[in-house]
């Protein structure tokens, strides 16, 4: 299922602009086994569920599930990458740190999503001045609260961005009802573990985000049902019991390897004692809303 012609493939099914790296019907979604999966077909999966819902990236995002489902990576899967105004920087600035020319390189994109050792050198000084340049007009009095969050070790990683910029911590002690908690929770790159398929829905076990009031953690265990493919369009094949996958809002976005997932919970943990140790005031959270 290659992305319509618009987006460089002809209705006969082969790209004239791309490449077509493998479909899914002939590559089943297993990092470990067949090598990492290419960066810009990465990032297409994992931005594709907040963009179906309006969140970010470019208004036409439908073609993020078409690339990722089919494997086609061209110059219009770039163009649509760098549509995201809030993800793309990140990606610029891990690259650069690690002398990768390259944003859309796996090893950065996974870094962004996911984490790995990319993220650890980082040099704060370059990472509080993307900030700044990005965010310290539109927060004005307020910036000296995202700095903070700088020199106490943020990462540019997704959750940073969910817990650290977005408003929704902010608004956990107002009179907002349970929504911010749910957002901030389908909103981060959770882990989830696959307890049955059924057709383009799985059941799996996952940990939700709790808040006592106080603080963030995660809670017990409990099932959720997700989505694994649309119309026939999914970024995995098909999925056994007892198998690991990332989870982005209620989409399943890939298989994680046991390093992916250490890693996702190791950047996830980090930033949420982060923000817990700035819940007693005003701090980055709510300097965006």
């Amino acid at each position: 299922m290659a992305p319509s012609a618009q987006h460089h493939c002809p209705a006969g099914g082969s790209c004239h602009r791309g490449t077509l790296i493998e479909s899914m019907e002939t590559r089943p979604d297993r990092p470990d086994a067949d090598g990492p999966i290419p960066g810009p077909l990465l990032f297409a999966r994992y931005a594709w569920p907040p963009n179906e819902r309006g969140y970010c990236g470019p208004a036409d995002g439908r073609a993020l599930l078409e690339y990722g489902a089919a494997g086609v990576v061209d110059p219009g899967l770039t163009e649509l990458a760098q549509a995201f105004s809030g993800a793309w920087p990140y990606l610029q600035l891990i690259a650069s740190e690690a002398g990768i020319t390259d944003p859309l390189d796996h090893r950065v994109v996974e870094a962004y999503w996911l984490g790995n050792s990319l993220l650890d050198g980082i040099d704060v000084t370059h990472l509080g001045n993307s900030l700044r340049d990005r965010f310290g007009p539109r927060t004005g009095t307020s910036w000296s609260y995202l700095a903070e969050a700088v020199p106490a070790g943020a990462r540019p990683h997704h959750s940073f961005h969910v817990f650290g910029v977005y408003p929704w911590v902010g608004m956990l002690k107002g009179d907002h009802g349970d929504h911010p908690l749910e957002v901030l929770d389908r909103c981060r790159i959770r882990s989830g573990r696959v307890v049955a398929s059924h057709g383009e829905k799985v059941i799996v076990r996952s940990r939700p985000l709790v808040f006592d009031g106080l603080r963030l953690r995660l809670g017990p265990e409990i099932e959720e049902e997700v989505v694994a493919a649309v119309d026939g369009y999914g970024f995995v094949g098909d999925l056994e019991p007892d198998e690991y996958v990332a989870l982005h809002w209620d989409w399943v976005c890939g298989r994680l390897t046991d390093r992916q997932r250490h890693a996702l919970a190791h950047y996830t943990r980090h930033h949420v004692e982060m923000t817990n140790d700035h819940l007693a005031h005003p701090g980055p959270q709510m300097a965006m809303g």
